[in-house]
């Protein structure tokens, strides 16, 4: 018997944790969680502990469609945002663990410019 392999897509920022677990092409979604899917305080959004419950219910769910195994790759905002995911990925890669799923490898996916586009603000920065 095969087992089934999916990959597990968790982009975590300062406000919001996204769980996208796909098939190992990346072509065909099986499960898809978010922190406001979760909780309805948009404070707690980016929370670990929502991203805990996220993570699990969209493992569950990819555990009912036959996905046994995920490898997982990690992204932060990237670009002119932060280069280090938020305060969810760590507790989602957790709670994928705790639900059942083995785990292949973990890759960090977040876009790092080379050399950037201008950073928005203008001249003097942004006026606060």
């Amino acid at each position: 018997m095969v087992e089934k392999v999916g990959l597990a897509r968790i982009y975590s920022s300062e406000n919001n944790t996204i769980i996208h677990i796909t098939d190992i092409t990346g072509g065909e979604t099986i499960s898809r969680y978010s922190g406001g899917m979760i909780t309805e305080k948009d404070r707690d959004k980016g929370t670990p502990f929502v991203a805990m419950q996220a993570a699990r219910k969209a493992a569950e769910e990819a555990m009912d469609k036959g996905v046994k195994k995920v490898n997982i790759k990690v992204r932060a905002p990237g670009g002119h945002g932060s280069k280090s995911p938020g305060a969810g990925a760590q507790p989602a890669i957790r709670a994928i663990a705790r639900a059942g799923m083995q785990i292949g490898k973990i890759e960090d996916i977040t876009p790092i410019p080379h050399d950037s586009t201008r950073r928005p603000g203008g001249k003097r920065g942004k006026r606060v």
